[in-house]
């Protein structure tokens, strides 16, 4: 009788434990569309211990590769000994976190755009310094921010010369003065000219970042259906930017618009 009670017991525990994990894995927490925190997503991100190597394509045209990489800064004890640190992998307490994005695009059949982007967080995941650097031999364009001296300087230059314009992040309110400084008293015309008007009323906010809403969503990867976190936002309220995150954070896929895609060398491979 005591066997058949303990047998009783260990097997509805099994069953139990099974539904649990089903659950998790299926239940309403993964169903298609069910929204979670886009901070906690970000945070996956944010210290993932896997870099994304990216095949960027265009209307389904290969036109170049892109690598996407985060770090963590970690706080250390003052005195701290090289026998104290943690091992490799391992933050204690993390004060800051790093995004680097770097790759080529083919413009034509000689000329190729490089570009790379470096983002610094706080622990918070709010940005403190921003960097962008394009470069088209012999040009190159330079955009570098701070958050704590709330200021833009731009650098545009060639194999001759270098103009280096700095603006407060008040003067990111008259949008059309910036243009006009950067390519003359034409461009905001020209910018109209070709959909992109510039905003006549000051913006009310100088934030740099997007409004993502997150959910979880599942794509094909091979012949399985597996379980990404898919993030969205919108600019300028036209155009959407879709970014699909593995479970530990690992860029799978990004979709931006007029059909330029991103896709992890991982799923091109299966």
């Amino acid at each position: 009788m005591r066997f058949r009670i303990y047998f009783l017991f260990v097997t509805v525990f099994f069953v139990t434990m099974n539904v649990l994990l089903w659950r998790s894995e299926f239940g309403t927490r993964g169903h298609l569309g069910t929204p979670v925190p886009a901070d906690l997503v970000w945070e996956k991100v944010l210290t993932s211990p896997d870099n994304s190597f990216l095949e960027i394509r265009h209307h389904g045209v290969l036109l170049g590769r892109a690598h996407w990489s985060a770090s963590i800064g970690e706080e250390l004890a003052t005195g701290m000994l090289m026998d104290d640190m943690p091992p490799e992998g391992m933050v204690k307490k993390p004060i800051s976190y790093s995004l680097d994005f770097d790759g080529n695009v083919t413009i034509d059949t000689v000329s190729r755009l490089r570009f790379y982007c470096h983002l610094k967080l706080d622990s918070n995941q709010n940005w403190q310094d921003l960097s962008i650097k394009l470069s088209v031999k012999p040009f190159s364009w330079e955009i570098r921010s701070s958050a704590q001296a709330r200021n833009v300087q731009i650098v545009i230059g060639d194999d001759e010369a270098r103009n280096e314009h700095n603006f407060s992040f008040d003067d990111l309110q008259n949008p059309s003065k910036i243009a006009r400084e950067l390519g003359g008293p034409a461009l905001p015309a020209a910018l109209a000219a070709v959909g992109l008007p510039l905003p006549s009323a000051k913006p009310t906010s100088t934030s740099i970042g997007l409004k993502w809403e997150a959910r979880n969503d599942r794509i094909k990867i091979a012949n399985n259906l597996v379980r990404v976190y898919r993030l969205e936002a919108r600019l300028f309220d036209r155009y959407k930017a879709t970014l699909f995150v593995s479970p530990v954070g690992e860029i799978l896929r990004l979709e931006l618009p007029d059909e330029i895609v991103l896709t992890n060398d991982a799923l091109m491979n299966l």
